[in-house]
């Protein structure tokens, strides 16, 4: 009898690796290096990279609902590909960056904190949720992997589209 994989471990360790290094990356020192390239493109390029996991994820959205699963996991590892090159681009960018500072004030001040505070406190659940839906995808617990997939799906479109609303109201601060 072949032992089933145990991914759980894998799970519980990568979120808390990847939510660990970005809560470091708060605390450490901006590594201060002079380099050709302009940093400052980081934040546009996470911004492109946002986009295209919330289109990733809207067609994989309608490909399972039309019961095509072939097309549905093609796009789930494309946003899986294009969250992974987002978070390399983040961590780059904020470990070589000062925080940028939001300059605006009233109620679009309001409206950009509650964006942006909603934004990071589900980007660091949908890391595990994310995860744990693709690992029963992969093993085909499909009962488990539809009822984690109807609250990450929701919670993972949420996460690109106020990443991208939230590059869009301060980039004119940066």
């Amino acid at each position: 009898m072949k032992k089933e994989f145990n991914y759980v471990p894998w799970v519980v360790g990568l979120s808390i690796a990847i939510n660990l290094i970005v809560v470091a990356l708060l605390f450490l020192p901006k590594v201060d290096g002079e380099t050709s390239f302009d940093i400052k493109l980081l934040p546009l390029l996470n911004a492109v990279l946002n986009s295209f996991t919330f289109v990733f994820l809207l067609a994989a959205l309608f490909m399972i609902i039309r019961k095509n699963i072939v097309w549905h996991k093609r796009f789930i590892f494309a946003a899986f590909t294009s969250t992974a090159f987002f978070l390399i681009s983040y961590l780059t960018y904020h470990s070589m960056a000062e925080s940028t500072s939001y300059g605006g004030e009233g109620l679009v001040a309001g409206i950009y904190y509650f964006i942006l505070i909603t934004h990071i406190v589900l980007a660091a659940l949908i890391v595990p949720l994310a995860l744990l839906t693709l690992f029963r995808g992969l093993a085909m617990k499909v009962d488990k992997h539809r009822k984690i997939a109807r609250l990450t799906m929701p919670l993972w479109l949420y996460v690109s589209l106020t990443g991208v609303i939230v590059y869009l109201m301060i980039s004119p601060y940066y």
